[in-house]
């Protein structure tokens, strides 16, 4: 091989990436053209190989030392880039996105709570007045627990709180992917989700204040509560997005309602799985710690709940 022909041949590709990953360098690869881009990526292959070549036939010290820089420098930019942009994108999802379609999809949002919220007010009140029906809605050991030893169960978390941290997680990401899922059905399943989940909180909630219970109870529920709730409803509003484009979908074609809706619904599965993560730590670590006094849960839940509702309320400013 002609070493100094090769050279000449190829030096020009060397200055050409050369200049442009300066350029990448500086201003970020948002500043190249979508041609210049394709140059990169192409130039980038060319160069490596020369790289190897070079390695291989023991081209000189200083050639190969070059030509390994810039490969390097461009697989950085292009690798490394890549994924920075693509964190990027995740912040600013995190940033402003998940506020944005939370409000976008408020109504969706109202619906699922009142759901949840009817049937919790109609459960508590069935339990105040016919205690047969609290024995059909909750566990047996729960009300013997409460009923008979004038206790909560909630004790069984100490000592194994990172099982049970986890286990909680996994239960919550479990009911948020059925009731998303429940959208396939028209929203029917969706609804039924938030419905049984309101009945279980309403009957609990009445029996442990036929015992007395009633505030060291809520002093568990509202630390991990205030993001667990607030999920689940997310997670019954995304499923009755998918329902709603199924059923009605407009001025739409069903596909096109479903693909639309179904995005928003994707977007608030995105911002779900982190507030469920922290309402398990929480429930898992946290809630039941019998050396933090129930004030402080209190205000503990109260605090988390402002924060979540002052977050998805953010706008960002169009300058």
């Amino acid at each position: 091989m002609n070493i100094q022909r090769w050279i000449a041949r190829r030096e020009g590709n060397w200055k050409t990436l050369e200049r442009i990953l300066q350029q990448v360098e500086k201003k970020g690869l948002k500043s190249l053209s979508a041609e210049e881009i394709k140059q990169l990526a192409s130039l980038y292959r060319s160069v490596s190989a020369d790289f190897a070549r070079a390695k291989t036939y023991k081209l000189g010290k200083t050639l190969t030392q070059n030509l390994q820089q810039l490969t390097s420098r461009g697989y950085s930019q292009i690798y490394q880039g890549s994924r920075r942009q693509e964190w990027q994108a995740v912040t600013k999802f995190y940033l402003w996105g998940f506020p944005q379609v939370v409000q976008e999809t408020r109504i969706y949002i109202a619906v699922a709570t009142i759901i949840f919220g009817l049937l919790g007010i109609i459960s508590w009140w069935y339990a105040w007045s016919d205690p047969v029906f609290i024995s059909l809605t909750v566990p047996q050991h729960l009300i013997e627990t409460v009923r008979d030893r004038g206790e909560l169960w909630m004790g069984s978390i100490v000592g194994i709180e990172p099982l049970a941290s986890s286990g909680i997680m996994i239960n919550n990401l479990r009911v948020s992917f059925i009731a998303i899922a429940g959208g396939i059905s028209g929203g029917i399943y969706s609804i039924y989700i938030m419905g049984l989940n309101g009945l279980h909180i309403g009957t609990v909630s009445a029996l442990v204040a036929q015992n007395n219970l009633s505030y060291p109870f809520w002093g568990f529920v509202l630390p991990h509560g205030s993001l667990e709730l607030p999920a689940i409803f997310l997670a019954g509003a995304a499923g009755l997005l998918i329902g709603q484009a199924m059923v009605f979908p407009g001025q739409y074609r069903r596909i096109d309602a479903v693909k639309q809706n179904g995005q928003k619904a994707a977007q608030l599965l995105f911002g779900i799985v982190p507030m469920l993560v922290i309402a398990g730590l929480i429930e898992g670590f946290f809630s039941p710690n019998p050396s933090i006094p129930n004030g402080v849960k209190y205000l503990t839940g109260i605090g988390l709940f402002g924060l979540l509702v002052a977050y998805c309320s953010r706008k960002k400013s169009s300058t």
